[in-house]
C-alpha cells in the first residue's frame, strides 16, 4: 500500500489568516474568541465566537479575481484563501505534473448561504452550490482528478482527508488537495446551536470555551478554512518535494445512535480510535499526544475521556490531551484539517 504525506498546508482562522499566525496563536495561549459583531447578539443566548474578521479577505483576493470572490460565499472565500496557501506551500510545479491525477475533496457541512450573504444578491445562484469551493480550486490549478465535496457534520473534513487518503493509496490519484469550511457567525447557527443547549452562555471571551474543565457548559462556535495537500510519498520524493509528516492512519466509523449525542460511554469513540491506529499500523504505546474532539459539552468531554481510557488503558494517564477548541472555537467542517495542521 502506498505511503500518504503532507506536503502542503493552509489555514484561515480567528487567530490568524495563515498558517504561520494560526500556529503561534496557538502556542503562544491566544484566544481567538470575542464578543462577535457579524450580526446583532440581541435574541441569541450565545454573544461570543471565535469570527474571523474581514481582513482575510486581503489574503483571499491575492489568489483569485474580483469577479470570482463575488460569486462566493464568506465560507468558500475562507476555502480558497486556505487552499491556495497549502498548495503554493507545497512547491507544485504544475507545468511538470500530471494533473489528471490530482483530485480535490473538501468537508462542507453548508456554504452559509443565509442571512447577510442573500442580502447581497449577487450571484446567487453560484453560491448555493456548495460544492463550489473544490470545483473553483480544480479550475485555477487545472486539476482534473475527483472534485467533490461532503458533508458529515462534525467529522466532514476529517472524512474528507481520509478518503484522499484512500484515493492515493488505491492509485486513482497521486495527489489530493483537501480541507474543509466553517462560517458559523449566522443567525441560524448561532440560535439553533442554543435551542440543542449545546453552547456556552458564558458572555467572557476568554473562559467560555473550556474543554474538559468541571464547569463547562458548552462549545463556542468557531470559524475559518483549513487545507492540506496529501500526496503518495513516491510522487513527494519524485519532484523533491519537503514533507511535513505520514499520515499514517485514518478511520471512519458510524455509531448508528442519535443525530446530535455520543455512543453511551464512548463505545464508538473507542472503536474509532482503535480502527485508525489498525490502519497505520501503531501500537497504542507509540502515542504520546491526543488532540481531542473536546467540544466543552458534558456529554462529549465524558465520553471521550472514557474512550481514550479505554484504548489506553494506563497509559492514557501518561498522554497529554487537548483540544484547540478553547482557542479557536468549534469550526464545525473544518474542524479535522484544523486539527491535522495543528499536531503536525
Amino acid at each position: 500500500m502506498k505511503k500518504v504525506v503532507i506536503t502542503g498546508v493552509g489555514a484561515v482562522t480567528s487567530l490568524g489568516y495563515n498558517v504561520d499566525d494560526f500556529w503561534n496563536g496557538l502556542i503562544t495561549g491566544k484566544c481567538g474568541m470575542k464578543r462577535y459583531t457579524r450580526i446583532p447578539t440581541e435574541g441569541h443566548d450565545t454573544t461570543v465566537a471565535a469570527q474571523v474578521d474581514d481582513g482575510f479577505e486581503k489574503v483571499a483576493a491575492q489568489y483569485w479575481k474580483k469577479r470570482q470572490l463575488n460569486a462566493t460565499t464568506t465560507a468558500t472565500r475562507m476555502g480558497l484563501a486556505s487552499a491556495c496557501e497549502a498548495v503554493e506551500d507545497s512547491g507544485l510545479d504544475i507545468s511538470s505534473y500530471d494533473v489528471s491525477r490530482v483530485g480535490v475533496v473538501y468537508g462542507i457541512i453548508d456554504n452559509s448561504f443565509e442571512d447577510y450573504e442573500v442580502e447581497k444578491k449577487l450571484n446567487i445562484t453560484l453560491k448555493k452550490m456548495t460544492n463550489e469551493l473544490p470545483a473553483l480550486v480544480s479550475i485555477k490549478y487545472g486539476f482534473k482528478g475527483p472534485a467533490f465535496n461532503l458533508s458529515t457534520a462534525c467529522a466532514s473534513s476529517a472524512y474528507a482527508l481520509a478518503i484522499g487518503k484512500q484515493f492515493i493509496e488505491s492509485g486513482l490519484c497521486d495527489m489530493v488537495v483537501t480541507g474543509g469550511v466553517s462560517n458559523t457567525v449566522t443567525n441560524l447557527v448561532i440560535s439553533g446551536f442554543n435551542q440543542l443547549l449545546a453552547m456556552s452562555v458564558n458572555p467572557d471571551p476568554n473562559t467560555a470555551a473550556r474543554p474538559f474543565t468541571k464547569n463547562r457548559d458548552g462549545f463556542i462556535m468557531g470559524e475559518g478554512g483549513g487545507s492540506v495537500v496529501i500526496e503518495s510519498e513516491e510522487s513527494a520524493k519524485a519532484r523533491g518535494a519537503r514533507i511535513y509528516c505520514e499520515l499514517a492512519g485514518s478511520s471512519m466509523y458510524s455509531e448508528a445512535f442519535n443525530l446530535t449525542a455520543p455512543q453511551t460511554d464512548g463505545i464508538g469513540m473507542a472503536n474509532t480510535i482503535r480502527m485508525a491506529l489498525e490502519n497505520a499500523g501503531i501500537a497504542p504505546d507509540l502515542v504520546d499526544y491526543i488532540n481531542a474532539h473536546g467540544t466543552s459539552t458534558s456529554l462529549n468531554d465524558l465520553y471521550e475521556t472514557m474512550a481514550i481510557k479505554d484504548v489506553f488503558g494506563k497509559k492514557a494517564y501518561d498522554i497529554p490531551v487537548s483540544s484547540i477548541k478553547a482557542a479557536i472555537g468549534h469550526t464545525l467542517g473544518a474542524s479535522g484539517a484544523l486539527k491535522h495542521r495543528s499536531t503536525m
